[in-house]
């Protein structure tokens, strides 16, 4: 208590965290100069910049005329660099030393622990240093004077020998060539010095430009060193507990952590594992297992993880593949990588590894041939791909390497919907890629297998759905008490009893349902987890006038949306987004009811669209969806009737040049449009490609 007596606190002040040069803000440390001379007196004459290497070089002026100055030194320095002549590639075009390089190294590694201050008003706001550069003189332009110096004692050297010396007799030599390149010999040349520096060398220099400190421009710039804002929202990261605060000012020593012994880069520790956030946990778990089902996720996440929250992080990190949990393509081959084998970039193999995936959701089995025949990919990465998920099967192909699991399937059917909606968006994606053919759409058939029979009858199904219905008797009841009570108000409405309802073993009309139900023809039954039986009460059960009512409204609110948005559209782009708008859809929504495409196309024209027969060239080889293209007509702004007019010429043209475009506009519209005006109509409706314009998604590449 005395030693606080005598030192009161003066003052309180506030600290704000200022973030609008976060990770933008470099503290540069110069050489001393002599008291009387500031860097502000300094002429920077160029400075640029290597930013993967945070590697700075600056051009600043030297005072020729300051009396410490000597000038004979100078003009000697200049003489042995650029010799006697004076051209554009000369050092100092002045013949005199008048400026000086300085070149940067990093001061720290780690700079998280500084921070730029500035106090205002009894305010101190902080910003984070991203980097701390240390500004050393560079003396190459020595090593230009010692080139220059031997290639004068070269030249002198060749003059005087004679001619018969330089006619040197002719020598056998012997022509060797060299070992392919092994793996360990790559990785060893990748990690020498000379490999490194060549890369180091490789990088461009960014050209800066350099502000004084007077600068209106510079001024400007240091305002960001204040925080924005200052409410406790936009600062807390200053708001900690003691513990946290404590921890900050006194971290864990280096040698605490250095003696701890450390495991191989492909071993797990479960201890240190389970202090990091659960979404980095299940993420290192998949990465490293690749392939997991749930309940075995869970046991190796300990007693009293929360499922729901586990269910949410899997989304991000994983696919649902037969009721088990695959890693995605991006997690493993992270963007700016490649493949180790073949060099090929990331975004290839994420494609290329996307269809094996999308084909075990279609089959059990899949043939490595047809795999590298699709995705055009070397041996080796396909071989990557598919030893992640499956395993050889001598003269059979590749099998899925877990049984399906249909007991996560039944508890999570909401998971296993949006999944399918999900794995939609991804087959629309590989069809335009690959060009995929009705073939490769199609699972292949496979013989029975007598360990596990995955071929159900027709038969069997209904019989199947039929007593799903009586288990859910009573759930169906209720439901139909609901319903009922809803529909007294309804005249029109036909009385329902609930002994009479059957499971429907044949459509009743000719419409098919949209591409978000199973696929016919499929030996295992399954559509990415989901049973042909688990979608049939959707898609084939009658819905009640009420719940039509609900989808309409939905429906149409969606298209609306969209097409004011797009303004064009093909069908197949529209069941692509609408399958998207799915997956976003909380479980239990009515658009899962079962929307066909012809329910889709009547709402599209419902809503003031119109399809626009585009005359496509004989030879495309674009799709029946693709084939539909369906265009807002009124927007209701000043555009409408443009746009009438691009559309009107689009459906007599399959593509336009653009000062076709702009003289019909012209024409029909009365008025000579600016171009602001034709890019904003251009914008709405079409595509540019190979200088001709198409309509959205009409371009046949």
């Amino acid at each position: 208590m005395a030693n606080e007596e005598d030192d009161p606190i003066i003052q309180e002040i506030d600290v704000f965290l200022a973030r609008s040069l976060l990770e933008k803000l470099y503290l540069f440390q110069y050489p001393i100069r002599p008291a009387s001379m500031t860097y502000d007196d300094v002429t920077h004459l160029s400075a640029k910049i290597k930013p993967k290497q945070q590697k700075v070089e600056l051009e600043m002026a030297i005072d020729t005329l300051n009396p410490n100055y000597c000038r004979s030194k100078g003009e000697q320095i200049a003489l042995n660099v650029d010799g006697t002549c004076t051209d554009e590639t000369s050092t100092y075009s002045s013949k005199l030393m008048d400026k000086q390089t300085f070149c940067s190294s990093q001061a720290a590694n780690n700079v998280s622990r500084y921070a730029a201050a500035v106090y205002k008003k009894g305010e101190l706001h902080l910003t984070p240093l991203h980097g701390i550069l240390q500004l050393r003189p560079s003396f190459t332009y020595l090593d230009k004077a010692d080139a220059k110096h031997r290639e004068r004692e070269a030249a002198n050297e060749g003059g005087d020998s004679s001619q018969d010396e330089a006619e040197d007799d002719v020598k056998q030599i012997t022509v060797r060539f060299s070992r392919p390149e092994t793996e360990q010999a790559r990785q060893r040349r990748v990690q020498s010095y000379e490999f490194l520096q060549k890369r180091q060398a490789e990088e461009h220099w960014v050209h800066l430009h350099y502000y004084g400190l007077k600068d209106s421009r510079s001024e400007h710039e240091r305002q960001y060193l204040f925080s924005q804002g200052h409410g406790l929202a936009e600062n807390t990261e200053l708001i900690k507990s003691p513990s946290e605060y404590l921890m900050m000012l006194m971290p864990p020593s280096i040698e605490e952590e250095n003696d701890k012994p450390v495991a191989p880069s492909n071993v797990l520790s479960m201890a240190q594992l389970r202090t990091l956030p659960l979404a980095d946990q299940i993420k290192i778990l998949m990465k490293n297992v690749k392939v997991m089902p749930f309940a075995n996720l869970m046991s190796l996440l300990g007693s009293g993880t929360d499922s729901t929250a586990v269910l949410r992080c899997i989304q991000q990190v994983a696919m649902l593949v037969q009721g088990n949990w695959v890693v995605k393509s991006d997690v493993l081959y992270p963007k700016d990588t490649s493949s180790p084998h073949s060099g090929v970039p990331a975004e290839v193999l994420c494609r290329g590894r996307d269809f094996v995936m999308w084909k075990f959701t279609q089959d059990r089995w899949v043939v490595r041939k047809e795999v590298a025949a699709v995705t055009k990919l070397c041996p080796e990465d396909v071989k990557d791909f598919l030893e992640h998920m499956s395993v050889a099967r001598i003269n059979k192909g590749w099998e899925f390497m877990l049984p399906y699991d249909e007991d996560f399937v039944k508890k999570h059917p909401d998971i296993v919907q949006r999944q399918h909606m999900l794995w939609m968006g991804i087959q629309a994606k590989l069809e335009k890629v690959y060009n995929l053919l009705k073939e490769h759409l199609t699972p292949k058939k496979q013989e029975a297998q007598s360990a596990h029979p995955l071929l159900v009858s027709g038969e069997q199904r209904v019989n199947m759905a039929k007593a799903k219905v009586k288990q859910n008797y009573g759930q169906l009841e209720k439901e139909f008490q609901k319903q009922k009570a809803e529909m007294k108000s309804n005249d029109t409405s036909a009385k329902m009893d609930v002994s009479n309802i059957r499971i429907k073993e044949e459509p009743v009309s000719d419409e098919e349902p949209m591409d978000t139900s199973a696929y016919e023809g499929m030996n295992n039954g399954i559509v990415n987890g989901l049973h042909a039986e688990d979608s049939a009460d959707s898609l084939n059960g009658h819905l009640p006038g009420g719940c039509i009512d609900r989808v309409a409204q939905e429906l149409k609110a969606f298209v609306s949306s969209t097409f004011k948005k797009q303004f064009v559209l093909t069908l197949s782009e529209l069941k692509r987004l609408f399958n998207l708008h799915l997956a976003s859809l909380p479980p239990g929504h009515t658009l899962f009811s079962g929307i066909s495409d012809k329910m889709l196309q009547d709402m599209v024209l419902d809503t003031g669209c119109k399809q626009i027969l585009v005359p496509f060239p004989p030879q495309t080889a674009a799709s029946p969806d693709e084939l539909k293209v369906y265009a807002l007509w009124e927007a209701g702004d000043t555009y409408d009737q443009h746009r009438q007019v691009l559309l009107e010429i689009f459906s007599k043209n399959y593509r336009v040049r653009r000062n076709v475009i702009q003289n019909q506009l012209s024409q029909e519209c009365g008025e000579d449009l600016n171009k602001q005006e034709v890019d904003r109509v251009l914008k709405d409706c079409c595509v540019s490609y190979g200088g001709m314009w198409y309509l959205k998604g009409t371009v046949q590449s």
